[in-house]
């Protein structure tokens, strides 16, 4: 577990300063940029979030979670990221005209083939950033990150300031993939020699294979929505409900991803000890759900003063969208760590058929749901993300050796704090809208009450979550 903890510590700090660089985004870009703008990148960020899985087919993870690693191995996986990296940019460049044409929207294409060009830097280094995890040397990466986003963000703010529309957004993607690349090859001592083994290959596909094909099954269960609603119902809409969509992710981009990266290689490691692993997810997931949970409780009741505040009076549409989507920001945040444990455990197979599982009944809830507009989108999407927890949950306590009810022992605490949190900001709430408070009064006052409601039972009533917050927060 301290291993787990140390990884945690580095990289919630990571993912702290990146979501506050993404709320600084949001508070200054939207109010730059039209929905519109959003609704283009939406559209060619389908087609390169497709690309993506292809970039390393899932051989980082291979590299990570092999127990006796040697030069053929790195080495092929290096070349073989390499040559995907510059082969998907290509072909990119070449369909890009297609894919406008599907959306139905000009000026898509040389937006998508700019996008392309972060495939062959990010593919560069997928073999440095994957040694650097397999060490547990999370504080490298980090800092890594954390300039790499800063940098970011100031070019987008400052093109969007001198007019370049979606641009702005596009170079704020193509000027983290250089900066992460450029100091992944100087932190990692590691350097590509001209070494391919196929059988090296052929051992590696058999465990990326299946993660490869998990990761289309889950490209088409995360993108559908947006590939849906942008060829029904346009740019704009798209452009407000994947607005929604980023202020949902949130958690899940932070609590769940510093939990996957930092207990895969430590559970890697644990391989024949179902016990322990069982223990360290089922207490790094109650670490999530008390982050996540109150967090997306809140947001679901301050969800107009934070659109008010945060994006302006354009994105008015955004709060009836985000009613239904903060519930689904909790699911996620707690059903993409199963991810971890069916990786560590060597059951990619299990993993891609569960995913496939999730992909019919989450691209099944958006053809069923965008006949209602985006509003029903979101409320079919929430469903089938409330189905798709069962099984997720199911098999993967199996696989440790435990059970369900050990995994609603470890969330119902933060689950019912945030309700009781709930029930009392929604009387606070009424009155302060019936006193015509204002929105940036009520965003600030409330979530600072709740935030002390939360942390006052947490300490009163779970003692051990409050000992592994401060491991998790002590010195690394």
């Amino acid at each position: 577990m301290a291993s787990a903890m140390s990884n945690a510590r580095w990289l919630t700090l990571s993912q702290m300063v990146r979501i506050a660089l993404q709320m600084v985004s949001i508070f200054i870009l939207s109010r730059l940029l039209a929905p519109s703008e959003y609704g283009l990148l939406a559209m060619a960020t389908v087609a390169v979030n497709f690309a993506s899985l292809l970039r390393d087919m899932g051989t980082g993870a291979a590299v990570i979670q092999k127990e006796n690693l040697t030069r053929e191995t790195t080495n092929t996986v290096f070349w073989l990221n390499v040559g995907l990296g510059v082969s998907i940019a290509l072909v990119l460049i070449v369909i890009s005209p297609m894919v406008e044409d599907y959306f139905r929207t000009p000026h898509l294409a040389p937006v998508l083939c700019l996008m392309a060009l972060s495939f062959p830097l990010t593919s560069s280094c997928a073999v440095h950033s994957a040694l650097l995890e397999r060490e547990s040397n999370f504080r490298t990466l980090a800092r890594i990150e954390i300039v790499s986003a800063a940098v970011a963000l100031v070019t987008a703010v400052t093109l969007a300031f001198t007019g370049f529309g979606v641009y702005s957004l596009v170079w704020q993607t193509l000027v983290s993939a250089m900066l992460s690349a450029l100091q992944l090859w100087l932190a990692s001592r590691w350097r590509p020699e001209k070494v391919w083994s196929r059988s090296e290959f052929r051992g590696l596909w058999r465990f990326s294979g299946n993660l490869t094909g998990f990761s289309f099954v889950n490209f088409f269960a995360r993108n559908a929505d947006s590939m849906v609603i942008g060829r029904i119902l346009g740019a704009i809409p798209l452009g407000i409900y994947a607005q929604a969509y980023k202020v949902m992710m949130f958690p899940l981009q932070s609590m769940s991803y510093v939990a996957n990266r930092a207990l895969f290689p430590v559970m890697s490691r644990q391989q024949g000890q179902r016990a322990e692993m069982a223990r360290l997810y089922l207490r790094s997931l109650r670490l999530i759900a008390t982050v996540t949970a109150p967090m997306m409780a809140g947001l679901w009741l301050l969800r107009e003063p934070f659109v008010r505040v945060a994006l302006g009076p354009q994105w008015e549409s955004v709060p009836i969208i985000l009613a239904w989507l903060a519930p689904v920001g909790f699911l996620q945040s707690i059903i993409s760590t199963t991810g971890a444990v069916f990786m560590a455990t060597g059951r990619t197979d299990l993993m891609m058929r569960l995913g496939a599982l999730g992909a019919v009944l989450q691209v099944g809830s958006f053809f069923i749901g965008v006949h209602w507009g985006i509003e029903g989108v979101a409320i079919c999407y929430l469903i089938a993300n409330v189905l798709n927890a069962i099984p997720h949950f199911y098999f993967a306590t199996r696989e440790l050796h435990s059970n369900l009810l050990q995994l609603i022992r470890a969330l119902w605490q933060p689950v019912a704090f945030s309700l009781v949190m709930l029930a009392l900001l929604a009387p606070l709430l009424q009155w302060m809208r019936s006193d015509q408070v204002g929105p940036q009064v009520v965003l600030f006052g409330l979530a600072a009450c709740g935030a002390a409601v939360f942390a006052g039972l947490t300490l009163l009533f779970s003692k051990e979550l409050v000992l592994d917050m401060k491991k998790m927060v002590g010195r690394a």
